[in-house]
């Protein structure tokens, strides 16, 4: 078949869908099956043209699994053809299309799992306890409590002040940045140190906020670049697209996984290296030293070839922002898409944000697990080892969640809304019930229970609302402020991490225990009110909707992004379903396309007068002779 243009959506104008103008006059079964290939997909649409979200339920799961099905095959297919081709492909490919695009969250997931890891270092015996443990001799004590209160505070700065800069000078500019300001944060926490050990952690402390600035902007920046396949073309609407977005997204996430895991195995390997094959205190302070810093050092090398690989191999990193900024007319910051997404898509900042902060709350409590059982398994032990090794096995235990939800976040029957409301739902029990059978499950007799709910509890966090939020915060919202949203949610979530960190100090364990589920709960409640399900939608069908409203034309836009299925329970109740028109939608892109068309031939009329050749220019790639026809003839 022809090549066809893969269509931006035109400016709203309100076409004239009626009889005096309708597109499918004079249309013959050609080029309805034309039209039809366009605008109603095999992946989304069955062979009459229904959308796959007003089938009945059987239906859908027969669509489903029958799609699912096809595409499994024709992917694993494609695996075994690269593999004959050359045996190392497959794994070039993912790593060009999956850790690359999360290589940033890869390498910051190692800095701040590290900073965990190395605070009981800093107190073990032979270290710094009098500078890092309590009574605290030697160093002040607001500034050890500082090590995470500013760590988490630089975070939600980078979230939301590179997340503004990534929708006004673009993802391009913005990945750059982040990656300069992690190297520049790498190399302070290397080097940190002071005239006594006060001024070292004071030193330490203004390197980790700088770093966490860094680390915030990669939130919304990796998010956004990624769903708009940065990486490669630029381009979204495809069927890769349609059928992988989400897949995509969450596996530059668990790189951040993978990155914990490096470190741990890392700052293991290390101390086991200067400190002469041993493992148990007391440590030397010469052998921490070398131990903390090269595990500074190691990360800094990757995150200097990522400000190369950003500056050079990521230049269509902008190019949906500066598509969507085109047709909105708009240069710098598109402040009016900001007002106006408060307006519409309010209920949903509730959602992600909420959902968010209820999550980090999860987040940071799943590590009260590990002390308790370690306490009672090996009473008296004051070696950091046992710690680190549940650590890997917990972290182990979190990438296999990272890969389920990857492998079935775009699968429509389970998706993101149920994913996330499952986990939410999962983890409140996991905690809800040692907090009310506390000291039974503390015994010796039954650590080992205690022991399974903390790996399930990491487990579920992953595959579920840790993956979805950071995927959905991006993916509800317009592009013009696509980064702004996902980085205002993900500074929410951080206020709920900045919450547990305060709280914790001041409640012992079983209370915490009984805090920490209800926000479970809440998060469950959030998604399941405010959040609407984007599992396959097209993001095209988005910004389409979104140009009609920014244009205060709302009530134009009929296509499949204000389907029930795709909606909120808030949305639902407030009518903005009520839009939906299958048919009015088809005759309606027909009419888009048709813009596209005459925009297309006016330029090369254009060009050709100016004596200028179109060739190779991807906006006025080839129209298939059928639909130029159809469009020549319906003038």
């Amino acid at each position: 078949m022809a090549e066809f243009k893969d269509y931006d959506p035109a400016t709203p104008h309100g076409p004239d869908i009626g009889d005096a103008h309708d597109p499918l006059q004079a249309m013959t079964q050609n080029e309805r099956q034309i039209f039809d290939f366009l605008i109603k997909p095999d992946d989304s649409y069955d062979s009459a043209g229904v959308y796959w979200g007003d089938m009945s339920l059987a239906q859908q799961i027969r669509f489903v699994t029958k799609g699912d099905a096809v595409e499994s095959r024709r992917e694993l297919s494609n695996i075994w053809a690269m593999f004959k081709k050359d045996p190392l492909s497959p794994f070039s490919y993912y790593f060009k299309n999956m850790v690359i695009p999360g290589a940033g969250l890869g390498l910051e997931g190692y800095v701040l799992f590290s900073i965990g890891n190395i605070k009981p270092l800093f107190q073990a015996r032979g270290a710094f306890p009098d500078c890092w443990k309590s009574p605290y001799k030697l160093c002040n004590a607001t500034w050890i409590a500082a090590v995470d209160y500013m760590e988490i505070s630089g975070i939600i700065v980078g979230q939301v002040l590179v997340g503004i800069l990534g929708d006004w000078l673009g993802r391009r500019w913005g990945l750059i940045q982040d990656a300069i300001i992690m190297l520049l944060g790498l190399v302070m926490l290397t080097a940190a140190w002071g005239v006594t050990q006060n001024g070292w952690v004071i030193c330490y402390v203004w390197a980790l906020f700088f770093y966490g600035i860094g680390v915030g902007g990669e939130y919304p920046m990796t998010a956004t670049s990624g769903m708009e396949n940065a990486v490669g073309s630029g381009k979204v609407s495809t069927k890769d697209d349609r059928l992988h977005r989400g897949r995509k997204v969450t596996s530059a996430f668990l790189m951040q996984g993978w990155g914990q895991f490096f470190n741990q195995v890392i700052l293991i390997l290390l101390l086991l290296i200067f400190h002469h094959g041993s493992g148990n205190p007391p440590y030397s302070q010469t052998a921490v030293q070398w131990t903390y810093r090269v595990s500074f050092a190691i990360p800094a090398v990757g995150t200097l070839w990522l400000v190369y690989y950003r500056a050079y191999k990521m230049k269509s990193a902008s190019r949906q922002l500066t598509a969507a900024k085109m047709k909105s007319k708009v240069t710098g910051y598109d402040t009016e898409s900001l007002k106006l997404t408060f307006t519409y898509f309010g209920p949903r900042i509730i959602a992600t944000a909420g959902a968010w902060f209820a999550n980090d709350i999860f987040f940071y409590g799943n590590k009260l697990f590990q002390s308790e059982f370690i306490d009672v398994i090996l009473p008296g032990n004051t070696s950091v080892m046992p710690g680190w090794l549940y650590n890997l096995i917990n972290v182990g235990v979190s990438l296999v969640g990272y890969y389920l939800a990857s492998f079935l976040i775009d699968n429509k029957l389970y998706g993101r809304k149920r994913m996330q409301m499952v986990g939410f739902l999962m983890d409140f029990l996991l905690f809800v019930v040692p907090a009310f059978h506390f000291e039974y499950y503390k015994s010796p007799a039954h650590v080992r229970e205690f022991q399974t709910m903390y790996f399930l509890s990491s487990f579920f966090n992953q595959f579920g609302p840790n993956a979805v939020t950071f995927l959905v915060a991006a993916e509800v919202y317009p592009a013009p402020i696509r980064a702004t949203a996902h980085g205002v949610s993900a500074a929410v979530g951080k206020l709920g991490a900045l919450t547990a960190s305060v709280l914790y100090s001041y409640i012992d364990t079983q209370t915490k225990f009984y805090v920490v589920p209800w926000f479970g709960l809440m998060g469950m409640l959030v998604t399941l009110l405010f959040l609407p399900d984007t599992t396959g939608l097209d993001l095209k069908e988005q910004e389409r909707r979104w140009l009609c409203i920014r244009a205060g034309r709302e009530s134009d836009y009929h296509g499949v992004a204000v389907h029930p299925k795709h909606l909120s329970w808030w949305e639902r109740w407030r009518g903005v379903g009520r839009y939906y028109d299958a048919d009015a939608d088809y005759r309606q892109k027909i009419e888009e396309m048709r813009t596209d068309w005459e925009a297309s031939q006016s330029r090369k009329a254009a060009e050709k007068e100016e004596g200028h050749s179109a060739d190779g220019d991807d906006d006025d790639a080839s129209w298939s002779s059928d639909v130029s026809t159809y469009f020549e003839k319906t003038k």
